[in-house]
C-alpha cells in the first residue's frame, strides 16, 4: 500500500527498485477506504457494504509479530519462503513493515510503545481457517514458522506487537486476579520497561480491573 497516487509511486519505485521493472498497469488506484475492502478480501465496490456486519466472511485466525534488526541471510529467506510453500499456508500471509525515520528520532520511554531505534522492520505472521476442526494444524504451522524466525529478529527480549495480541505468551487469570510477575512475562515483551508505568496508571485509574481481557494490563494487587 502507498498513501499516494500511482503517478507519484511510480517514479519513485523506479529510482530504488528498478529490479521490480514496476509499471502502472501493476498498480490499482484507489481510496483509502477502498482499500479497507480490498485486504478484506472484497471487490472494490460501494463503500456502503461496510455498514453490513456479514459482508466479510467469517473465517478464524492466528498471528505472530517480530520485530527485525539486522539483515537476514539469504538462506534464512530462502527457509521462510520456503514454508509458505507447505500445504498448511494456503491462507498465510506476511507482512513486512519498515521501520527506520522518524521513527528512530522517538524516545522508546516517551509512548507505552517502545519498539523504536535500531529496528529494520516488523514482520508479522497471520494464518487463518474457516474449518474450526483444521485450527490445530495451522496454528502448528505458524508456531513452527515462529520458532524458525528466532534465529533471525530481537533475541534478549523477543519483542513482540501488541495489536497482534499473540495468548501462546500468556495470559490474565481467568477470575482478574494477575499477579504483576506473571503478566511481565508478555508485559515487558510488548511494551519493555513502559509497562512498569502503565502497570502504575492501571492501578490508579482502574484498581479493580474492570477492565480487562486475556493480556490487557492488570493493577498492583495490595495484600
Amino acid at each position: 500500500m502507498f498513501l499516494g497516487g500511482v503517478d507519484e509511486l511510480i517514479p519513485l519505485i523506479q529510482h530504488e527498485f528498478p529490479e521490480l521493472g514496476l509499471a502502472k498497469e501493476n498498480c490499482t488506484q484507489m481510496s483509502w477506504v477502498q482499500s479497507i475492502l480490498y485486504f478484506g478480501g472484497l471487490p472494490i465496490q460501494p463503500v456502503e457494504i461496510l455498514l453490513n456486519r456479514n459482508a466479510l466472511p467469517r473465517s478464524s485466525l492466528k498471528a505472530k509479530t517480530d520485530f527485525v534488526k539486522e539483515p537476514m541471510p539469504e538462506t534464512g529467506i530462502e527457509g521462510f519462503m520456503n514454508m509458505f510453500l507447505e500445504e498448511e499456508a494456503d491462507f498465510a500471509i506476511t507482512m513486512i513493515e519498515a521501520f527506520g525515520g522518524k521513527m528512530d528520532e522517538i524516545q522508546e520511554n516517551e509512548l507505552p510503545y517502545p519498539h523504536r531505534a535500531g529496528i529494520l522492520f516488523e514482520s508479522t505472521y497471520i494464518v487463518q481457517w474457516t474449518n474450526e476442526e483444521d485450527a490445530g494444524t495451522y496454528i502448528n504451522w505458524i508456531r513452527r514458522l515462529y520458532s524458525y524466525m528466532a534465529s533471525y529478529v530481537s533475541k534478549s527480549l523477543r519483542e513482540p506487537y501488541y495489536n497482534y495480541k499473540d495468548l501462546d505468551l500468556g495470559t490474565n487469570n481467568v477470575n482478574g486476579y494477575t499477579i504483576y510477575e506473571q503478566a511481565s512475562v508478555w508485559g515487558l515483551k510488548y511494551f519493555k520497561n513502559n509497562f512498569k508505568r502503565l502497570v502504575q496508571i492501571k492501578t490508579l485509574i482502574d484498581p479493580m480491573n474492570f477492565f480487562r481481557n486475556e493480556q490487557s494490563v492488570p493493577p498492583l494487587w495490595s495484600p
